[in-house]
C-alpha cells in the first residue's frame, strides 16, 4: 500500500461571504510530483497558504504523514516538514547566494548553536557555521549555483533566482516541497532544465512535490497526478492525460 504524505480532507476557506475554496480533497503519495492547476482565481495559491499556515481553513483538515497540521503556525508547519517557494520570487536580495541558503539551514538541529556560544564567539559557534557553509555549498552544487555563491542574489539571472529559492526551501529539510508557479517567466530552455531539476530534487532528496503551474506542457511532462480547480472547487482529478483531455477542464480554460 502506498505511503500517503499529504492528505487533504474537505478543505475550505471563506473570506467574509466569499468562498475562496470549498470541499477540496486529494492525497499525495510519497515521491509523487503532484500538480494543482486551474484558471486564475481558482484557489490554488490559497490552498498553498492554508498548507503553510498563512491562512487557517474554515472547514476541513490536512495531514502530513498522518499527523494533523490544520491551523498550526507557519513555523510549526515548516519544522514538521512543509516548505514552499512563491509565485513572485522572494529572496534576500542584498545577501549573497550562499547566505540565502544558510538562512534556510539555520534552524536545522545539527547547525543550531546556543545564544551564549554565539555571543561569546566560542569555538563551537565557528564549527557550526563552517558545517552550515559546507552544507550550503553542497546544495548550490546540485543547482549549478556554486560558482555564483558569493554574488548578491539580486544579480543572478531570473532562472537562477528561481533555482536559488528552491535550494533555500530544500535547506529546511522538507518532506513535502510546494512550488508555486516555478516555471513562470522562464523561456523554453529554462523550463526544460527546470523539469529535470524537479525530477532530480525528488530523487536526490527523497521528497514529495506539489506544484502549481499554468504551463500545461510543463505539468503534463512532470506530474504523476493532477487536481484541477475552478472557482475554488475540484473540477477534475487524475493523470495528466485524463485531466487535460476532460471536456470540462478544456471549457474552464478556453470557454465554450
Amino acid at each position: 500500500m502506498a505511503e500517503i504524505v499529504l492528505d487533504v480532507q474537505d478543505l475550505g476557506i471563506s473570506f467574509g461571504g466569499l468562498k475562496a475554496v470549498q470541499h477540496v480533497n486529494f492525497q499525495i503519495e510519497k515521491n509523487q510530483i503532484y500538480g494543482l492547476v486551474g484558471p486564475n482565481g481558482a484557489g490554488k495559491t490559497t490552498i498553498f497558504n492554508i498548507l503553510t499556515g498563512v491562512y487557517k481553513p474554515t472547514t476541513g483538515r490536512f495531514y502530513l504523514n498522518g499527523k494533523e497540521l490544520t491551523g498550526k503556525s507557519q513555523q510549526t508547519i515548516c519544522h514538521k516538514g512543509i516548505a514552499r517557494t512563491f509565485q513572485n520570487i522572494r529572496l534576500f536580495n542584498n545577501m549573497s547566494v550562499i547566505h540565502n541558503v544558510m538562512v534556510g539551514l539555520h534552524d536545522q538541529p545539527e547547525f543550531k548553536c546556543s545564544l551564549f556560544a554565539s555571543m561569546l564567539r566560542l569555538p563551537v559557534h565557528f564549527r557550526k557555521e563552517k558545517a552550515m557553509r559546507e552544507k550550503a555549498k553542497e546544495l548550490l552544487k546540485i543547482f549549478d549555483l556554486y560558482e555564483e555563491r558569493n554574488n548578491l542574489s539580486c544579480n543572478l539571472p531570473y532562472g537562477k533566482q528561481r533555482k536559488l529559492e528552491i535550494a533555500r526551501a530544500l535547506a529546511t529539510n522538507p518532506k513535502l516541497l510546494l512550488l508555486d508557479e516555478p516555471a513562470a517567466g522562464m523561456n523554453p530552455n529554462e523550463t526544460a532544465e527546470l523539469m529535470e531539476t524537479v525530477r532530480n530534487i525528488r530523487d536526490t532528496f527523497d521528497i514529495t512535490v506539489l506544484l502549481i503551474e499554468h504551463d500545461m506542457k510543463f505539468v503534463s511532462g512532470l506530474c504523476d497526478q493532477i487536481t484541477v480547480l475552478n472557482f475554488g472547487t475540484t473540477l477534475a482529478q487524475g493523470t495528466a492525460e485524463e485531466v487535460l483531455n476532460d471536456p470540462e477542464v478544456i471549457k474552464a480554460y478556453l470557454g465554450d
